[in-house]
C-alpha cells in the first residue's frame, strides 16, 4: 500500500486509534501524522496473498499469528502505527483483547514494494521497525521481478542483509521455513519496466 499526503493536523496516538476505528479508509499514523492508505497494483496483491498462505500454512495449529494488510502494527518507541503488508507474531501479549486493533510483538514483517514506497519501506519504515525487540526479520519482496532482501538481526543487535533472487531458496529464521522464491511470485504477470 502506498501513503498518500498527511491528512490531518498533529494529534496523539490514543486520539489516532478512536479516529481510526470509524474511518473506511485506512490510515498509517507517524509521529503524530496521519496518511491515507491507497490501492495496490495486482502483482503487489498477488505477492501478498502468495506470502500470507505460505506463512498461514507453516504456522497452523502453533502459537504463531500471520496478519495482512488491515492488522495495524504499533511501534511505541517510534510512535507509530503501521499497515505491513504481512507480519508474524507469536507473543502471547498480542492475542490479548487488548490488542484486538493492533499488534506489537511481531518476529517477522514483510513489506511487498510499490513504486511510491520503495524507499519509505527500506528507510524510515525500516528504521522504525528496528525499535520492535521483538522483530527478527524484516523482508521486502520486490513485486515487478523475483528479488527479495531479508534482513536478519544477529546476536549482536545488527541487521545483515540476505537477498535472494530467482532459482534460490528464501530462510525465514525467525520461523524455522524455507520455501523457494518463487513460490511468491505464483501467478504474478510480470509487467514491462523498460
Amino acid at each position: 500500500m502506498t501513503p498518500a499526503p498527511r491528512l490531518r493536523p498533529r494529534f496523539d496516538a490514543e486520539a489516532y486509534l478512536e479516529w481510526e476505528r470509524g474511518n473506511e479508509i485506512r490510515h498509517e499514523y507517524f509521529d503524530g501524522e496521519v496518511f491515507a492508505m491507497v490501492g495496490a497494483r495486482d502483482a503487489h496483491v498477488t505477492v501478498v496473498g502468495n506470502l500470507f498462505v505460505l506463512l498461514r500454512n507453516h504456522t497452523r495449529g502453533g502459537p504463531c499469528r500471520v496478519y495482512m494488510a488491515d492488522m495495524k502494527l504499533r511501534v511505541e518507541a517510534a510512535d507509530a502505527f503501521f499497515y505491513p503488508d504481512v507480519m508474524v507474531t507469536c507473543h502471547p501479549d498480542d492475542r490479548s483483547a487488548e490488542r484486538d486493533y493492533f499488534k506489537q510483538a511481531p518476529v517477522l514483517v514483510a513489506e511487498v514494494l510499490s513504486d511510491s514506497t520503495a524507499g519509505y519501506d527500506r528507510g524510515r519504515k525500516f528504521a522504525a521497525y528496528r525499535k520492535l525487540p521483538e522483530l527478527c526479520e524484516y523482508l521486502i519482496v520486490d513485486p515487478d521481478e523475483l528479488s527479495v532482501e531479508l534482513y536478519r538481526r544477529d546476536a549482536e543487535g545488527r541487521w545483515v542483509l540476505y537477498p535472494s533472487v530467482a532459482g534460490e531458496t528464501v530462510e525465514l529464521a525467525s520461523l524455522d521455513l524455507r520455501f523457494p522464491i518463487e513460490n511468491l511470485y505464483e501467478d504474478v504477470e510480470f509487467r514491462d519496466v523498460t
